[in-house]
């Protein structure tokens, strides 16, 4: 057994060895297979200076092609306002403090504060936690949310217009809980409303998710689906790209239950996948089936502002075994990124932002079908993407537009490429990019 690699001293895994009562490692992996076991010495290369890792690293990163990103299905190329970085790497908020030494950690209480005040306001919901992993995750803890505040139903209905990354995400975390998923079909590339209400009027129904704007990039109409799923005592989750909320009618005001989805849109780098950061907002009467931190405002005894943990509906506190999840800790660097990101912004940058993605989308989706190669996927309104058709190998299409520098969309279909466009694609990119079509 090589002990090369040990951090403890003989006498550390002596005393170790003596408390489980075995003689040495080899009797404690005595029982693993002599034929699997790894025999000689690790690649591990001999110790470098700072300066020679620099440069191995540096060498790594030249060998990323940067291309021009007309691709989505999750994650967007918007852009990031220098400062942004620059504030949130003051110490203020930048700490190592967890929120729940609340003496020592009001910076990182603040901004989560002004979080939620901020991800309440953009998706018309009454409370928000404190961030989540990611979007799919957060969208798999409001499958478990519904079902903890329905008690006894273990049934949710699912578009087949969620994106299929977080249908995975919502079907393994369903598993483990014994929460059956069931599809609704789709019709033309949105929700089919009918078979909604068939399904939801079998009964036992915790809640019905739905995605605006869905996977396809399809804005569709919830118009009575939250009357729907109350009249047969379900909740509606509603998923969201946080940045289209600017312009688009809010979770809140369809009237769903709770809200969630990926706060990448806000500014955070694609950063090849991550990390990004998950919301989830709800009505007020949902507070306690909510996973995760709630941070709010008091005062302290000379009368200043203070913020403190209000709740945290988390197993190792107050609920343990009845907590609605296990896994919810918040991702808390990227919550004051959007923070930060939105503060700059403001309510009129987030908004001409979102109508510079949606005025270069539309002027794409245009170019494209006057060539006469492409044909429109579905006959429905979108917002910053759209799903087309092309008349001709799309694989091979995909592979010019990569040597040229485009990232050429998503291919959904074998002939459905999907497009993406936000405000930091110009026009002369997209007749490019068209030109070569």
């Amino acid at each position: 057994m090589n002990y090369k690699y040990f951090p403890h001293t003989p006498s550390d895994l002596q005393t170790m060895f003596d408390k489980i009562g075995v003689k040495s490692l080899e009797e404690l992996y005595a029982e693993v297979p002599d034929s699997i076991r790894f025999k000689g010495d690790y690649e591990l290369p001999e110790a470098m200076s700072e300066i020679e890792v620099r440069r191995i690293f540096s060498t790594l990163g030249s060998r990323n092609k940067q291309l021009t990103c007309f691709a989505g299905a999750g994650v967007y190329d918007h852009y990031t306002p220098a400062v942004v970085n620059e504030i949130v790497r003051r110490s203020e908020f930048l700490t190592s403090y967890t929120p729940y030494q609340a003496e020592i950690s009001q910076g990182t209480l603040h901004y989560i504060f002004e979080y939620q005040s901020m991800m309440t306001e953009l998706t018309g919901m009454d409370i928000s936690n404190a961030s989540l992993y990611d979007g799919s995750t957060s969208t798999a803890e409001a499958v478990l949310m519904a079902v903890a505040a329905s008690k006894k139903c273990k049934t949710v209905l699912v578009s087949s217009t969620v994106d299929p990354k977080i249908l995975d995400v919502v079907r393994t975390y369903a598993h483990f809980q014994d929460i059956e998923i069931k599809m609704i079909d789709a019709v033309d590339g949105a929700t089919d409303k009918a078979d909604l209400e068939r399904k939801i009027a079998e009964g036992g129904i915790a809640g019905v998710l739905v995605q605006q704007p869905n996977y396809y990039g399809v804005v569709e109409d919830y118009e009575g689906y939250a009357d729907i799923a109350h009249a047969n005592k379900a909740l509606l989750i509603m998923n969201s790209v946080a940045a289209d909320l600017a312009v688009l009618k809010t979770p809140g005001e369809w009237g769903a239950d709770i809200a969630v989805g990926d706060g990448q849109s806000l500014g955070i780098p694609m950063a090849f996948g991550g990390p990004y950061v998950g919301y989830m907002c709800c009505r007020e009467k949902l507070i306690r089936k909510m996973p995760g931190r709630i941070v709010g405002m008091t005062c302290d005894n000379r009368g200043q502002r203070a913020f403190v943990l209000t709740l945290q509906a988390r197993e190792q506190h107050i609920r343990r075994q009845k907590a609605t999840s296990n896994i919810c800790s918040n991702e808390s660097l990227m919550a004051l990124f959007v923070t930060v990101y939105m503060s700059l912004m403001g309510k009129q940058g987030l908004r001409e932002a979102a109508e510079l993605s949606y005025a270069g989308a539309h002027y794409m989706y245009d170019k494209l079908i006057g060539t006469g190669k492409f044909t429109p996927a579905y006959n429905r309104p979108f917002f910053n993407e759209f799903c087309v058709k092309y008349n001709g190998n799309t694989d091979a299409l995909q592979e010019r537009l990569i040597n040229e520098g485009f990232f050429g969309g998503i291919k959904v279909a074998d002939n459905t490429i999907m497009f993406a466009v936000t405000e930091k694609r110009t026009k002369e990119e997209i007749d490019r990019l068209v030109s070569l079509i």
